[in-house]
């Protein structure tokens, strides 16, 4: 799977390296993603996402259920 985050739909992005001289290469700005189980109550197993430091506040935030549905929704999650 890409470098994409399954609960935000955060990517990469392009960039530039700037010298002093303003001489610009081409970079990327990766994402801190990180493979993580989540344990679902509801289903009784461990739920395994590539989720960015940010998609983990936001299920700290809502649960993992109401975000696992709004993903679903956006279509960044397939249903197993």
């Amino acid at each position: 799977m890409a470098k994409v985050c399954q609960v935000t739909g955060r990517k990469r992005m392009k960039g530039n390296n700037v010298a002093h001289s303003k001489l610009r290469t081409k970079r990327d700005f990766s994402l801190n993603l990180r493979t993580k189980k989540f344990w679902s109550e509801e289903e009784q197993r461990f739920i395994t996402l590539k989720v960015s430091c940010k998609g983990m506040r936001i299920i700290e935030k809502n649960g993992l259920e109401a975000t696992l549905r709004k993903s679903m929704e956006k279509g960044l999650v397939k249903v197993v």
